[in-house]
């Protein structure tokens, strides 16, 4: 019994301490902002043996753990380096917080002018990844939000260790330091709380395991912007240069297994699929990917495990992939609608018309022709970096970068006018 007044102390203290924030964020200008965020950045590169050793202490946590998820866990000093460019990237992007839409008059002579604000306050719960950490911390800033971090606990030290260098730079640019939170406490508790902080935290984003998002979305009062699985196809068409359609299938599903935006079901028209699906399979194979096809794919491919039906609807994260032979353009947008999360999805054609059907009619939040599943991707996308890959179809879709972080506001000029 305990357990839940802890939760309701720490969500309303650290929510207490974003919302007095709030105002010095509104009116903060673009280049405080960015020397903050200058100053995060360097922090990230001069502390990156201490986050390298916080990081050894989480992975020693987690010996037992998938591949995959070590892999999302674990910082290397590349990565500690892609997260300080990250958030440089995001420095030098346009401020969009005061930002005109769009303006107009109305006949009575009233200026209506559509300008951009920040949501308010941000609560992220995510898990594995602590990139997200600066990521989030970043682009919030930049959007002119407080942002409320939560981690998962097996990223608690690494975590902590990336919030501690944020502190000191907000204050260098005389920013309030509780614009950037983590919660440093691994009771589950705090994550109902904060999905029931209805007017303290505006909008949840979160990021994880499928388990995660459905127990959010199930659960939480405050509104949510989040993705599901992440099924995600590639279809390589008759039209399609062979050795393109390789490279594509080979980078969407090899690149990282563990993310996202990986390929999970390759789709092969029935008449490339003979010279195709062979050559495919080896590189595959050679990459440790096991194969899992359909009737027509064990035609070719006898000793690839038989597919089946739940392998259609398949998040592996691994290096599995589930590979349909299929009859034509239209049987590819059947299955992709029929299974797609609508994450991303790719066509490798070079058939124009298929082309801009295939991008026409598949619903998803990306939709590549001719390219990788894995650039959908905030930083690949220019933003610098990505709070989230959204498939809401409210406020924002695909990756979330700074403008996705704004709503807007009417500003109304008027000269007298009553209605």
């Amino acid at each position: 019994m305990s357990r839940q007044p802890d939760a309701e102390a720490i969500v309303g203290e650290f929510t207490r301490a974003a919302r007095a924030a709030l105002p010095a964020l509104r009116t903060a200008t673009t280049p405080q902002k960015d020397q903050a965020l200058a100053g995060f950045a360097r922090a990230l590169r001069d502390g990156r043996d201490a986050l390298l050793e916080a990081n050894r202490r989480d992975l020693d946590g987690t010996r037992d753990a998938a591949p995959a998820f070590r892999d999302r866990l674990t910082l290397t000093p590349e990565r500690i380096e892609s997260m300080a460019a990250g958030v440089e990237v995001v420095a030098a992007l346009p401020d969009p917080v005061g930002e005109t839409v769009t303006t107009f008059r109305r006949p009575n002579g009233l200026e209506i002018s559509q300008v951009r604000v920040p949501l308010g306050v941000i609560g992220v719960i995510y898990e594995s990844r602590p990139n997200v950490t600066a990521d989030a911390a970043a682009l919030c800033l930049k959007a002119g939000n407080a942002v409320l971090l939560r981690g998962g606990s097996e990223a608690i030290a690494t975590n902590a260790a990336i919030a501690d260098l944020a502190g000191p730079a907000l204050a260098a640019a005389g920013l309030p330091t509780a614009a950037i939170q983590l919660v440093r406490t691994t009771d589950r508790a705090v994550v109902n709380r904060m999905l029931g902080a209805l007017g303290e935290i505006d909008v949840i984003i979160p990021r994880g395991g499928p388990s995660l998002l459905h127990a959010i979305h199930e659960n939480a009062r405050v509104p949510v912007i989040q993705h599901f699985e992440g099924v995600c196809h590639v279809f390589v068409d008759r039209a399609a240069d062979p050795a393109q359609a390789l490279a594509i299938a080979l980078n969407a599903k090899t690149s990282r297994p563990g993310v996202c935006n990986a390929m999970e079901t390759l789709l092969v028209h029935r008449e490339i699929a003979p010279s195709f699906v062979p050559t495919m399979a080896a590189e595959m194979r050679a990459r440790g990917v096991e194969l899992r096809g359909c009737p027509a794919t064990l035609a070719i491919l006898p000793d690839a495990k038989p597919a089946v039906d739940a392998d259609w609807d398949a998040e592996y994260l691994d290096l599995v992939l589930a590979v349909r032979v299929v009859d034509d353009l239209d049987a590819a947008l059947a299955h992709v609608g029929r299974h797609s999360t609508g994450l991303a999805d790719a066509i490798v054609t070079e058939d124009r018309a298929a082309a801009r059907r295939f991008a026409r009619e598949v619903d998803s939040a990306a939709v590549f022709v001719n390219a990788s599943t894995r650039f959908t991707d905030g930083s690949e996308f220019g933003f610098g970096a990505e709070i989230g890959i959204s498939t809401n179809r409210l406020h924002a879709r695909g990756p979330l970068g700074v403008r996705e972080l704004t709503t807007t506001k009417y500003v109304v000029q008027g000269d007298g006018q009553v209605r």
